[in-house]
Formats: structure tokens, C-alpha cells, sequence
């Protein structure tokens, strides 16, 4: 049996998007496109995932499961990579060539009625043309490419009068960067077109000829469309600065919560079997049977301290997930689970222990509030492997019938799950629409 293949990441959260210098409405490239729905949140925090298995004296009743292994994604062929680039350069001609006549045209104007001060609007509706194609030219890429070119993120002072703001974005570098982007584009274009044609009618040139030159124009791309090496290097700073504070916060958390289960469980049950014991002691000589009953009870505690430190400890790092890996863990949770659990795992080879802990928590958080909350009939679990240029990941999906409204909230038990995604720069996203379903997604790199 084999499972649907991998959906696409599924984002609900998107970065503000900076706006103009006049402050009047974003960027065309900075546009993002809006959530599919509109989710609301938990009532209740996240709960710590299932425990270990029960004792002998607490019978556990498993729910119905099914854990087999699902196909890796192909990658792309080469027929699709060519048809692919194909269509590319035959769509990008037109546009290419109405960026070229359209920012040739309003420069020219501008800068030849500048002295009537005409220019200066001419030159204001140039610099909004060159942005528009830029981001039209990045979305053609990861569409049709499948290539995702950042987007570089341009602040400007807000400070000043109109013009003076609008200076500062005419001057920008990466308003410059673009227009050197879309005035080489368009030879390119001239060059790509023609080709793509032949392409069409000679097979080996679109197999091996038009994906050879869609790449070199996708680093044509990267280099100009997309932010420089000092923009990589802050954001990547930034990304690091802004991970490392949440692990911070989630291994606080953690080790609190530690220390309360201690207090409040184990070291309970143990200062109960030291005080029975003394009392059984006291007892021995003079009452031998009272003595036998608190030796009883005392035994007793000491059984569920065992549990209890027991379920601490699987809390911490389970023993089946570091001796079987992610796909046996997976199965245990998903029998312990009070409803019928379906799961799909493939991650070969294994991924680092940190990654696997991870994603072993999420599943077993997002289970429990499942159980607790959804008032769902039945769950899936996938989780797979994907190579992406960027690097390997290991992606969990976890998706129940229930009535949905969860999202992440601050202070709430899925922005806890984020944030220990983050400790691996890792990325949540939700999907929960009032009525169901509710798909849950996490996206955790193997390396960073």
C-alpha cells in the first residue's frame, strides 16, 4: 500500500510586506498572497505527548493502527525539465519585451523632462514599472522553474518630505539591480525564444539544450533579483539570533516542566514510600498485620514512582525512537491513541536525533490534543524524506476530521510546537478552518 504523494508546505503566516518610501502601499514584489483560511485558535495549551507503555497492573487498549511506508517523491525528469524551461522562454519573450519598450520609454521621458519637473512623476511611475517586473519575472521562475528567488528586503527612511523619500528608493541598489536584471532580459529573451521553438520541433535540443540555459538564467536571476550576499548574511544573523532565543525559551519550558513532574510526582510518591515505610517499621514488633498493610501501600507507591519517573524519562528522549527509529516511535504513539491513527512513514536514511525527536513530539503533542479537543473520528500521520536544493528535509503531516479552529497563538500550545521546530530552523504551519479538516505541517531541515 502506498500513500498520496507529498502536498506542497502549506503557509499561513507570511512576513509583513515593507512598504513604499511614501509609506502608501507595498512594493509589487513584496506582495504575498493571502491565507486560504482563517484559522482561530485552542482553548487549551499543548499537553506532553503519550506516555510509555502501562504497566502490567494497567491494561492498555490500543486503537486500531496501520504503519506502512510510502514512495519518495521522483524528481523531476528530463523531459519535464525541458518542457518546463520551454515554456518558460516562450512566455517570457512577450513580457521581457514589454519591460524592455515600457522601462526604456518612461527613463527616456523622464530624465529628457526633468527640467519641467515632469520627470520626476515619469521617473516615479518608471521605478514602480521596474519593481512590478522584477517580482513578475521572480514568480515566472518559481512557477515555471520551480526555482524560489527571494525576495530582497528593501527598508527605506521614513523621514523627510515625499520627494526626498522617493529619492531614497530611486537610489536604492536594488532598484538598480533590477533594471540591469530587465535590460539584459531582454537580448536574452531574443536568444531563449527562437530556441525554445527549436526545441519544440528537435527533441535532443529541449531535452539537453533548454535546461542547461534556463539555469544559467535562473543564476542571471539569483544574482540580480534576489539579495546580495550582505542581505543573505544579515537575514541568515537575524534567522540564527531569533532561533536561538526560542530554544533558549523551549529548553526553559522544558526544564521546568521537568522540575514540576518531579516535585509533584515522583518526589511525592517516594517521600510516601519512605514515610509508610517507618511507619511499617514503628509497627513491626507490636502490629504485625497493620505493618504488612503499610508495606503493602508502600509497595504500591513505589510501583507508580517507577511509572512515573518511567513516563519522565520517555518524555525526555523515548527509548524506542533512539534504538528503532522514527517509524516504530510513530506506531506507538499512534496505538496509544484513543482513536484510529493511520501512518505513513518512509525517511530513509535516518535523519540526526535531533530531527527525529522533533518531529516525534509534534506527532505526539498534535495526537494528544487531537484525542482531547478536535472531537475527531480518525488521524493520518506522513512523514517522508525530501531532497530540495537547499538540502534534505523531514517533512510530518498530521491531518484529523475534527471541527478544526486551531491556530497558532502566542502562548499557546502549537506556538510551543513552533518553537521547537525553530531550534532546528524548522518551520509549523497550520491549516484550520471552522468545520475541518485540520492539517498540521512541519518542515524540518536535516542539516543547519
Amino acid at each position: 500500500m502506498t500513500s498520496p504523494l507529498p502536498k506542497p508546505p502549506l503557509h499561513l503566516v507570511h512576513t509583513s510586506a515593507p512598504v513604499d518610501a511614501d509609506g502608501v502601499a507595498p512594493l509589487p514584489e513584496n506582495q504575498t498572497p493571502a491565507a486560504d483560511a482563517q484559522p482561530v485558535g485552542f482553548t487549551t495549551p499543548m499537553t506532553q505527548p503519550f506516555g510509555p507503555p502501562t504497566d502490567v497492573d494497567q491494561p492498555m487498549v490500543a486503537a486500531p493502527t496501520v504503519a506502512v511506508q510510502t514512495e519518495v517523491r521522483e524528481r523531476p525528469t528530463l523531459v519535464s525539465r525541458g518542457f518546463r524551461a520551454a515554456v518558460f522562454m516562450l512566455a517570457g519573450f512577450p513580457i521581457n519585451l514589454l519591460a524592455f519598450i515600457l522601462i526604456v520609454t518612461l527613463f527616456s521621458v523622464g530624465v529628457g523632462t526633468l527640467v519641467i519637473w515632469l520627470g520626476l512623476v515619469v521617473l516615479l511611475v518608471a521605478t514602480k514599472t521596474v519593481f512590478g517586473f522584477a517580482a513578475t519575472n521572480r514568480a515566472m521562475i518559481r512557477g515555471l522553474l520551480g526555482v524560489d528567488i527571494p525576495t530582497p528586503k528593501i527598508s527605506y527612511d521614513g523621514s523627510g518630505s515625499f520627494w526626498q523619500r522617493y529619492l531614497r528608493r530611486l537610489t536604492h541598489p536594488q532598484m538598480w539591480r533590477n533594471l540591469a536584471y530587465l535590460l539584459l532580459a531582454f537580448p536574452l529573451a531574443c536568444f531563449e525564444f527562437p530556441l525554445a521553438i527549436a526545441g519544440v520541433i528537435i527533441l535532443p535540443v529541449g531535452l539537453f539544450v533548454l535546461p542547461v540555459v534556463a539555469a544559467l538564467h535562473i543564476l542571471l536571476a539569483k544574482a540580480l533579483l534576489g539579495p546580495n550576499e550582505n542581505e543573505q548574511l544579515v537575514e541568515k544573523a537575524e534567522h540564527l539570533q531569533a532561533s536561538r532565543a526560542r530554544g533558549v525559551d523551549a529548553a526553559e519550558a522544558e526544564r521546568r516542566r521537568i522540575e514540576r513532574d518531579l516535585h509533584d510526582g515522583a518526589q511525592q510518591r517516594l517521600v510516601a514510600v519512605a514515610m509508610g515505610l517507618g511507619r511499617a517499621k514503628n509497627k513491626m514488633d507490636v502490629d504485625p498485620d497493620a505493618a504488612k498493610a503499610l508495606i503493602d501501600e508502600a509497595h504500591a507507591d513505589a510501583k507508580l514512582a517507577v511509572s512515573e519517573l518511567r513516563d519522565l524519562a520517555r518524555g525526555i528522549y523515548p527509548a524506542v525512537l533512539g534504538d528503532r527509529g522514527l517509524d516504530a516511535a510513530l506506531s506507538s504513539l499512534a496505538a496509544k491513541c484513543p482513536i484510529p491513527v493511520e501512518v505513513h512513514v518512509v525517511i530513509d536514511p535516518r535523519p540526526p536525533a535531533a530531527v527525529e525527536s522533533t518531529a516525534y513530539f509534534i506527532v505526539g503533542e498534535c495526537l494528544t490534543n487531537i484525542a482531547k479537543h478536535s472531537g475527531a473520528t480518525e488521524a493520518k500521520v506522513n512523514a517522508w524524506r525530501e531532497e530540495r536544493p537547499t538540502g534534505d528535509l523531514v517533512i510530518v503531516e498530521i491531518t484529523d476530521d475534527g471541527h478544526g479552529g486551531a491556530s497558532m497563538r502566542p502562548g499557546g500550545g502549537l506556538s510551543g510546537l513552533a518553537d521547537r521546530a525553530a531550534t532546528i530552523d524548522g518551520v509549523m504551519t497550520v491549516v484550520s478552518p471552522i468545520a475541518g479538516p485540520t492539517v498540521i505541517r512541519a518542515d524540518l531541515p536535516c542539516e543547519w
